[in-house]
């Protein structure tokens, strides 16, 4: 004779919005900060000195239907 146990599966406990604003806060800072780079990063409002992220990520400004030369 085996002794098997079957236990009940764990039922997932509601995320409250208290633990989800914080990560949510952080992807939306996340995307703001991709947007732009991909959009934003050359000209007037240059953070970054050079050509480095402006060539770096010059396939994926076309992808998106950003100007860029």
């Amino acid at each position: 004779m085996t002794d098997i146990v079957v236990h009940p599966a764990p039922s997932p406990s509601p995320i409250s919005c208290q633990e989800l604003l914080p990560w949510a806060a952080f992807v939306g800072l996340l995307l703001l900060m991709t947007l732009y780079f991909v959009g934003a990063e050359q000209g007037a409002t240059l953070l970054m000195q050079g050509d480095v992220v402006h060539e770096f990520i010059d396939d994926g400004r076309h992808l998106l239907g950003f100007p860029c030369h």
